[in-house]
């Protein structure tokens, strides 16, 4: 069944069209990547879809009552909202019900269990929870909250920097469990811990999907369709990434054999007219006329790509040294003494959790930071070249030419080639109407894109990469990651991009809690293979010591909550196990009604899988008794 049904729409921003009568349909278990340049429209197809922004013409279809949730890119929030009402007051009466249901608990919690007032509230809410079916929705809520590192519901949402409010974002888009979800790059700000379990959640969601993200790794096992935008139009792929890949390659492969046929009968047909053919007969003034459409006829040119072409600079012995730098933020220490000192050819990623001190590593590489104790010193021939998350030095109200212009009117490129900057900004995929156009008005991708031009066009030898998958399009990311191959200075990424850092780095640092760098060889894929036997949980700053190995772990008391919860998941097993019991007993004596016995079989089924999730959770709250 179909929730969700394009046909001929169209999307113009001024004298560009975005979207040209596109169609297309969803799945209500289908989950689709889309694909496509910075600038294309994917962004604004989601809107689209969510309702925020119409189309100027086309028809847009959703099936019957569906539940729909959607993440912006850049989520806005009320700033004086709290976390918890940002994440369950959508309008949604169970999540209503739950929003009063925590708020309450917080408020108990608060008075130390002493009022009664209090106390009644939550009884009263608890049961109509229990009536409502809403403890399930309780549970997954509880999961997301937990799993995204979203703990102090009561905080305001203006105190949060962007990353945490991305979170809360994607938390109040999967709390709902919608029938469709749309999600427009959910991984930016996440570390790659959290972006594994989002993986993994979203592998599992039963409802339709629609996603938008630069992590390939993420979208090839999270999505089973693709849809590609370009020039306006959309082509679907049945398969994931990999599949889109593999497809993308033989049509390459077609054109290729189409271009090479269509230039061997130019040849001929012009070979012919060179004969001096007599066109003075109908039939060869025909003959003529099909070999001049022939050749003065538009090629099948390949798509366009990025060119991320650059000469270095020449780089001496000495690159970084790093000798027993540490650095401390309000009394935290984000890292301990470190020394290092880094090659001239060297490929270093550096990971770890979200505020563990990555960004600040790479200040103090950059001079951009003083560290409280040790020394940075920087080599006589050192040009750095330093991507950063903010592109800090973009302008809103300069045109794009003359941001660039201010770095260098020409540029000499890797082959010795010497170019203007407008032929540079073209290469970048900025035509010559959009090199006048103010940096402001350029799409978020298009702007780091710019900002990516800028740095490459300071000829750096070292290259500082601070979380460059964020807002990058796959085709300039993978041109990116082609220009590194070829990139001869040191190369420093901070990212939790997992191909990316496949792709680039031969050895990794990760922060290992309380600014404590640990060196790691090979790829990140082999840094988990490094990891996984020992089967430790990447350490947080803030995370509490575990008891001695030969000490068992106390028990806790559960809270009046998960008491109330275990009570009544005993309550609904047991009613499950007899309702399954009849069920079977009814299936052992109808043998003739094929529609009934298949009703049965998908009842019995459903019933299992709610019996094992509801088993699943009691152990867990066993467990923890």
């Amino acid at each position: 069944m179909n929730v969700l049904a394009l046909d001929a729409v169209t999307k113009h921003y001024g004298m560009k069209t975005l979207l040209e009568r596109i169609s297309f349909g969803l799945e209500h278990d289908e989950k689709m990547g889309i694909i496509g340049a910075n600038g294309s429209g994917k962004t604004t197809l989601l809107r689209i879809v969510a309702g925020i922004e119409p189309p100027d013409s086309g028809l847009i279809t959703r099936a019957g009552a569906i539940t729909l949730a959607y993440l912006p890119q850049n989520p806005v929030f009320d700033a004086e909202q709290t976390v918890l009402d940002a994440v369950f007051d959508q309008g949604s009466e169970k999540l209503r019900l739950l929003h009063d249901y925590e708020a309450a608990v917080h408020a108990l919690e608060r008075s130390g269990g002493s009022s009664e007032r209090l106390v009644a509230r939550v009884t009263e809410l608890a049961h109509r929870l229990d009536v409502t079916g809403g403890w399930e929705l309780e549970a997954n809520a509880k999961a997301v909250l937990d799993r995204l590192g979203i703990s102090d519901t009561d905080a305001l949402v203006g105190t949060l920097s962007g990353g945490r409010r991305k979170r809360v974002a994607l938390a109040r888009a999967l709390v709902l469990r919608p029938d469709l979800l749309i999600l427009d790059e959910p991984t930016n700000h996440l570390d790659a811990e959290t972006i594994g379990w989002l993986e993994t959640y979203l592998a599992r969601y039963s409802g339709a999907l629609l996603l938008v993200t630069h992590d390939r790794y993420f979208l090839d096992r999270v999505t089973n369709r693709m849809l590609e935008i370009e020039k306006g139009s959309v082509r679907r792929f049945e398969g994931n990434y990999t599949y889109y890949l593999e497809k993308k390659a033989e049509q390459a492969l077609q054109r290729e054999a189409e271009a090479d046929r269509r230039a061997g009968l130019v040849r001929r047909e012009l070979a012919w007219l060179q004969r001096g053919a007599r066109a003075r007969a109908t039939k060869q003034k025909a003959h003529v006329e099909r070999a001049r459409a022939l050749i003065d006829g538009p090629e099948d040119r390949p798509e366009r790509n990025i060119e991320l072409t650059a000469a270095g600079t020449r780089l001496g012995k000495k690159v970084v040294d790093l000798e027993g730098v540490s650095k401390s933020y309000d009394g935290r220490t984000v890292l301990q003494p470190f020394t290092y000192r880094f090659g001239r050819a060297e490929r270093v990623g550096i990971i770890g959790p979200n505020g563990a001190g990555k960004t600040t590593l790479l200040d103090l590489i950059a001079g951009r930071t003083e560290p409280d104790a040790g020394t940075v010193e920087r080599g006589q021939t050192v040009v750095i070249g330093y991507y950063d998350q903010e592109s800090r030095a973009l302008e809103d109200e300069k045109r794009v030419i003359d941001y660039i212009r201010d770095v260098a009117e020409h540029i000499r490129t890797a082959d010795g080639t010497l170019i203007s900057a407008g032929q540079m900004l073209e290469r970048f995929l900025f035509p010559a109407p959009l090199q006048y156009t103010p940096i402001g008005k350029l799409s978020g991708g298009e702007r780091r894109r710019l900002y990516l031009l800028r740095v490459l066009m300071g000829a750096p030898n070292v290259l500082l990469l601070d979380e460059p998958t964020n807002d990058l399009d796959i085709p300039t990311l993978m041109a990116l990651e082609d220009y590194l191959d070829s990139f001869d200075g040191c190369l420093v990424v901070v990212t939790h991009d997992r191909y990316f850092l496949d792709r680039t780095v031969e050895h990794l640092f990760h922060f290992e809690g309380e600014g404590r760098l640990r060196e790691y060889p090979g790829s990140y894929t082999a840094f988990l293979e490094i990891r996984e036997p020992a089967a430790e949980p990447i350490p947080r700053p803030a995370a509490a010591k575990s008891p001695a190995p030969d000490t068992p772990p106390a028990p806790r008391r559960l809270s009046s909550r998960e008491r109330r919860e275990m009570e009544t998941l005993e309550a609904r097993i047991a009613e499950a196990e007899n309702r399954k019991a009849a069920l079977e007993e009814r299936l052992s004596t109808e043998t003739s009604d094929y529609e009934a016995i298949q009703a049965l079989l998908a009842e019995l089924k459903t019933l299992g899988e709610e019996i094992d999730q509801d088993l699943g959770r009691w152990a867990e709250l066993a467990e923890m008794a």
